[in-house]
């Protein structure tokens, strides 16, 4: 029997927290959907954050749901915090952003750390390197637009500076930095609304002045962009996929005045979730982070620095079993995959791995059999490894490249080290523009 571990005052959370939703969910939850739940909070209790990056994101939406777990919130802060003193300004605009709003997520010791070091400013700064990278390199930003709206919508929650002119400018939904590979992009639009909906709020407010056609222009950015998203729900209520529908829902919860309520069922989008959550999904820390705050019907806008941590007390506790298999699993079977990489030309390969092995495991037996066609970089991201080159072609931002993978010719929503492989299947890693 496997060992189990206690998540102190889980269980009464999540009745209050659910119990909270019904008016928008109008079911309670059955207890294979609290399971799920379990699950995700599973994943980041037990996982093994391996950057910065990681580690603010479960912390964000650890604290955006009110689970106050002291020592695990210690423990991520404290990666969080060396994660800055140890990159510093090799940090990219996005993941200080998400820094910021994880550190800041609500009134805490860790705020005098954004203070002390200065973390909006450099932001500020960032965001500006963003925009002078545009203007010289045809639109094109350091990072891409899903960073450019973090920028923003970090900015706006914690009082930074930013131009409404700038962001009613580069924030047009006709801007091609919203497509990957001549498709919309989800997620990207979805932090888009979130980060617009908070300097319109602002702007409300009477926090910034702007003018009115300013206002006007935002306030349409957002109603185009919604469409957008909307536009992306499948069959089965997901939107984009799988891995974009958690910040979809937020935004969607943040911009109900701008679609019909027969547009989109929120009920039914956190049915279609929790059915692909039981199929084994969000396993990855990243994913798992993203998708909970919308379970619980929070979002990102839900961050208010000036208010302590929501959360419960009680007496009462949930068990969560330590990740690992019941039992020890059945020897290892060999399966035959084909692999390809395409430039100008087709080169390929047939290669044998484990079952059970990810994409990133056939590109390393491949470059095992031929570096000089298979050879490949990479680096570690929030969301697993990233090849950033291949054949010693790299991706490149401002000329907007990079490498895409494939499975039977399909582009795949999952990375490299997460993407289960399968015996005969034919995998691609492609040259391409978004």
């Amino acid at each position: 029997m496997r060992r189990v571990q206690q998540l102190p005052h889980l269980g009464l959370l999540l009745f209050f927290l659910i119990s909270s939703q019904r008016c928008k969910t109008s079911e309670v939850y059955e207890q294979n959907q609290l399971q799920d739940l379990s699950s995700l909070l599973n994943t980041l209790v037990h996982s093994h954050y391996t950057n910065g990056v990681q580690a603010a994101s479960a912390l964000l939406s650890l604290r955006l749901v009110g689970i106050q777990r002291q020592q695990l919130q210690q423990k991520l802060t404290q990666e969080v915090i060396e994660d800055v003193r140890s990159k510093g300004p090799d940090l990219s605009s996005g993941q200080l952003a998400w820094t910021i709003m994880a550190l800041g997520a609500c009134r805490n010791p860790d705020e005098s750390f954004i203070r002390d070091f200065h973390l909006v400013q450099h932001l500020e700064e960032k965001f500006q390197e963003e925009i002078r990278n545009m203007e010289t390199h045809n639109g094109n930003p350091l990072t891409n637009y899903y960073q450019l709206s973090q920028d923003v919508l970090a900015l706006c929650l914690f009082s930074g500076n930013y131009l409404t002119t700038e962001i009613a400018h580069f924030f047009t939904p006709e801007n091609k930095n919203y497509y990957f590979g001549g498709q919309f992009s989800v997620d990207t639009g979805a932090m888009a609304v979130l980060a617009l909906t908070c300097v319109k709020r602002s702007i409300i407010n009477q926090q910034i002045k702007t003018d009115q056609s300013v206002t006007q222009s935002i306030d349409s950015h957002i109603g185009i962009l919604v469409k957008k998203i909307l536009s992306e729900k499948k069959n089965n209520d997901l939107l984009g996929n799988i891995y974009s529908t958690g910040e979809a829902v937020q935004a969607l919860l943040v911009s109900s005045s701008y679609y019909k309520e027969n547009e989109w069922n929120y009920q039914r989008t956190l049915d279609a979730v929790h059915k692909e959550i039981s199929q084994g999904a969000f396993k990855i820390p990243m994913a798992a982070a993203q998708i909970l705050p919308a379970l619980m019907g929070k979002t990102y806008l839900d961050v208010n620095k000036d208010s302590p941590c929501p959360g419960t007390s009680s007496n009462l506790n949930v068990s969560i079993p330590e990740s690992g298999p019941v039992s020890p699993p059945p020897p290892s079977s060999l399966i035959t995959v084909h692999y390809s990489v395409k430039v100008n030309k087709t080169d390929s390969t047939t290669v044998t791995v484990r079952n059970g092995s990810v994409f990133l495991d056939v590109m390393e037996k491949a470059q095992e059999h031929n570096k000089t066609i298979f050879g490949f970089t990479m680096k570690e991201t929030s969301w697993g490894p990233y090849i950033t080159s291949v054949q010693g072609l790299k991706a490149n931002s401002n000329e907007r490249t990079y490498w895409e993978i494939l499975s039977g010719g399909i582009p795949l929503s999952q990375g490299v080290g997460s993407y289960v492989v399968h015996d005969g299947e034919y995998l691609e890693i492609r040259w391409s523009k978004y």
